[in-house]
């Protein structure tokens, strides 16, 4: 039966041979790996992966979608909501980090980044199609205008790689923006930061990001009491990853 993509759960399936092999190339999966596939649709790359793979965990909140999954052995279907899927668990019940796959739905791509954010040290690699405004930020460097909040808190966690582009006519139905894949490998050893106080002074920072941060970030010190040297007579693009992370361990050196 042929399925009509839902515009509520954000669906363009990738239709193009040539990019999903170029993606599954670059996932190289292997028998025996815990894969976790986000969003898996209609199957266009859980066909491959699983011919590689054997096996493949599948989360799917599409009714529809999750039945006819069901109905292939390969696959353990997981019929949720992926930000209300507890990946830790997951990551314990397979027994080694998870290799986390996925053409994430595009309107809830930052809080999907977010969520697995809290358990990269349950992760051994990502691999997404994603927006490709939304992959120039998670990769941007300092001093560009794509760098921001989503740029610091994922570089804090992950070293990223931008793998290819993905125009629109490889989807069905076209999205009205270009795509992109990025991998993603958690850092193994990463700055000891309590990651509720990182991001509260990542946002002040970038709430007014033209102005020097004496105007945002300065006040918000002050109000903590922080007596601290960071060089305040900076923009907030200006300011390196590695900087943010010493600012958020002086102010509490014993993180959470």
């Amino acid at each position: 039966m042929k399925h009509i993509a839902r515009k509520r759960f954000g669906q363009h399936f990738l239709a193009d041979p040539a990019i999903l092999d170029a993606i599954v190339d670059a996932i190289d999966p292997k028998p025996g790996e815990p894969l976790v596939e986000i969003g898996p649709g209609l199957g266009a790359m859980t066909n491959p992966l699983v011919a590689r793979s054997g096996a493949l965990t599948v989360i799917e909140l599409d009714r529809d979608l999750a039945a006819r999954l069901r109905q292939r052995s390969a696959l353990e279907v997981i019929e949720a909501d992926v930000l209300r899927v507890d990946f830790r668990a997951l990551a314990e019940r397979k027994g080694a980090a998870l290799r986390i796959v996925g053409n994430l739905p595009y309107n809830i791509s930052s809080p999907i980044l977010f969520h697995l954010l809290e358990v990269a040290d349950c992760v051994r690699d990502q691999h997404f199609m994603l927006q490709k405004e939304v992959v120039d930020r998670m990769v941007a460097a300092p001093a560009t205008a794509a760098y921001g909040r989503l740029s610091v808190m994922l570089q804090w966690r992950y070293a990223m790689e931008w793998l290819l582009d993905v125009p629109p006519e490889c989807f069905n139905p076209p999205p009205r923006v270009d795509s992109a894949v990025v991998r993603m490998r958690p850092i193994e050893s990463p700055a000891a930061v309590d990651a509720a106080l990182l991001s509260e002074l990542v946002r002040v920072a970038f709430s007014q990001r033209r102005k020097l941060l004496r105007h945002s970030l300065g006040r918000w010190l002050e109000a903590r009491g922080s007596t601290s040297s960071f060089d305040l007579h900076r923009r907030a693009e200006e300011v390196p990853v590695g900087d943010y992370l010493a600012l958020a361990q002086e102010l509490d050196p014993k993180p959470r």
